[in-house]
């Protein structure tokens, strides 16, 4: 009678066990690409990139990468599927080399500049989670390095206002040194005015790094003639 008892629940158990296999094999994700274990011989390289590992389990899985990190668990012809997502930390220097390739994030969305203002208190290596600046900032690349940096959007375009009381000396030699030095761009990005009125770029001045110079005409109808206390403004953005 025992003996009977026995077999009974060894015939029990086996079929827990069966049951719970069904189970589990039902609620698996059943698409996916997995290199079969067949398919892997000892030496050779996949195909389709998957590496063979056990879990603690004893389970056997496949990781494989395409353009991001998917681990498969193959059980017999179906496969769970887990999706490692890009976040964290990275320890070393990270470098993505597209080859050629379509390298785009999706789902960004636009500065509202109407509620939203240029940052012009952000600070260096700021996280998401410590970070104390405000408004936006751009992103930039170091073309020496390919490093990704961030640029103040008011730092993006450099622009200056200088004004300048003519002296006797540069009434001889009309050279107007702007203070700081600023390294202007070229003519057409500065704007020069004489009293009020703008002189004409590469005509009635040029510019040459941090200097302007101004070029009195003589000719008819573009004459005009420069005077000690005559007030120069100089203009400029890059």
């Amino acid at each position: 009678m025992r003996i009977l008892n026995y077999q009974k629940l060894a015939k029990l158990g086996v079929f827990a066990i069966a049951m719970l296999t069904f189970g589990l094999a039902n609620a698996q994700t059943t698409t996916g690409d997995i290199a079969k274990e067949a398919d892997i011989v000892p030496g050779t390289t996949v195909l389709n990139g998957a590496v063979r590992v056990i879990d603690n389990k004893g389970t056997i899985k496949y990781l494989q990468s395409a353009n991001g990190i998917t681990m498969l668990s193959n059980t017999t012809d179906d496969v769970t599927t887990t999706t490692w997502q890009l976040g964290g930390t990275l320890t070393n220097g990270t470098i993505i080399d597209v080859d050629g390739n379509v390298f785009a994030i999706d789902g960004i969305p636009l500065v509202d500049t109407a509620t939203e203002n240029a940052s012009t208190d952000a600070t260096d290596a700021s996280t998401s989670a410590t970070a104390t600046g405000t408004g936006y900032a751009i992103l930039v690349r170091d073309e020496a390095t390919g490093e990704t940096k961030k640029l103040l959007a008011t730092d993006l375009l450099d622009s200056g206002h200088q004004a300048f009381t003519t002296t006797a000396a540069q009434v001889a030699a009309p050279d107007f040194l702007l203070t700081g030095a600023p390294v202007l761009p070229e003519f057409s990005k500065v704007w020069v005015y004489r009293n009020g009125a703008k002189l004409i770029a590469n005509l009635d001045y040029t510019v040459a790094g941090s200097t302007v110079t101004l070029v009195p005409q003589t000719a008819i109808p573009n004459d005009w003639s420069l005077f000690e206390n005559d007030v120069i403004e100089v203009q400029y953005v890059k």
